[in-house]
């Protein structure tokens, strides 16, 4: 494994108008190149990950893994606004000097993608075996799909959607208001926000597990009539994520996480933009997933031309897609092999570019 960081030569405009001045983006490779290139397997991360796919996707990337160093060239690349290297609010502005905090610009997962594009161009990659990612990540896998049609030969989304649903934009408005109430948020410094943050965690747990998760895991004894586990497991999410995350990122990438919609600016509906992806796709579902339904992938399966679907059983509601590694594994090894044969396009536009 090797971290780099890719500084995109030239100024990136944002979708709103605003810009980044020679942005830097961290990425992590695991393997070698083939001679042909023909062995790239791209994973896009979720809301809180970072670059470093082996960590925080342990079960699925590794030696002996499904996605294997030993066969797979791998990029994994931080994305825009994140606190893990990549240009995000704690970065400098070249305007000030100083930390943007509160003046970072909204950032969209069109400008995330945006960003990797060019950190691909940048690695002379041409083709991409298969893209992967879950949650946020399938957000950008799935625009990516639109940008660049041809570049991936297949692409796996798990527990997402091709647009981000008022279900999904209601809770990262809940955290985000949690964010705000903490009287330290007007602040400017690393740590403004992090009790409200703590809160943010808290309320996101409960769309990322399931009530079977918690019944299993938290149930208390009969006798208790205070201290409860699941009181004190919400409290332990939000002090750990507060030790390793900052307030500004996740309400900036709460924020690009509500914007994600495939059809904006494409003169079509989101179900059109889907039919125009050649790209083999399989869309997974966590089958007690609340913050991304079965139906939603489902529906990109439906809608694209080369379209499967496969729902995994479990009771971790959407953190599903990063603990049912050897479910999943199975199901990537069924669909690549399936698609194994089929060739990788040469980089052509559509009327969706």
């Amino acid at each position: 494994m090797a971290e780099h960081t890719f500084t995109i030569p030239h100024t990136l405009r944002l979708e709103s108008g605003e810009t980044l001045h020679r942005p830097e983006v961290v990425y992590h490779t695991y393997g070698t190149l083939s001679p042909t290139k023909d062995n790239v397997v791209w994973i896009c991360h979720a809301l809180t990950a970072n670059a470093d796919a082996a960590d925080w996707w342990s079960g699925l990337v590794g030696p002996g893994k499904f996605i294997d160093p030993e066969k797979y060239f791998i990029v994994c690349a931080n994305i825009l606004g994140s606190c893990y290297g990549t240009t995000g609010p704690l970065s400098i502005s070249p305007e000030t000097f100083e930390p943007y905090y509160h003046t970072f610009p909204l950032v969209t997962v069109k400008d995330m993608v945006a960003a990797h594009v060019l950190l691909r161009q940048h690695l002379g990659i041409a083709r991409i075996h298969l893209g992967i990612a879950g949650s946020l990540g399938g957000h950008q896998l799935l625009e990516w799909l639109v940008q660049e049609p041809g570049v991936f030969a297949q692409a796996a989304v798990i527990a997402t959607s091709a647009r981000h649903s008022p279900w999904g934009i209601a809770f990262n408005e809940s955290q985000r208001f949690a964010i705000e109430q903490d009287p330290t948020w007007a602040q400017s410094n690393p740590a403004a926000g992090l009790n409200g943050l703590k809160v943010a965690r808290a309320i996101a747990m409960l769309s990322y597990r399931s009530y079977d998760t918690y019944h299993l895991a938290q149930l208390d004894t009969s006798d208790k009539i205070d201290g409860y586990r699941a009181s004190s497991y919400q409290r332990y999410q939000g002090e750990k994520l507060a030790k390793r995350f900052n307030a500004y990122s996740y309400f900036t990438l709460s924020k690009a996480m509500d914007s994600h919609d495939i059809s904006r600016g494409r003169g079509g509906e989101v179900a059109e933009v889907l039919q125009t992806i050649t790209t083999p796709i399989l869309a997974v579902s966590i089958t007690s997933d609340l913050l991304f339904p079965p139906h939603e992938q489902e529906f990109i399966a439906k809608q694209v031309p080369n379209g499967t679907h496969r729902s995994i059983t479990s009771i971790y509601g959407h953190d599903g897609f990063l603990l049912e590694f050897e479910a999943l594994s199975g199901l990537l090894d069924e669909f690549v092999t399936q698609y194994q044969d089929v060739p990788i396009y040469e980089v052509r536009g559509t009327k969706y570019d």
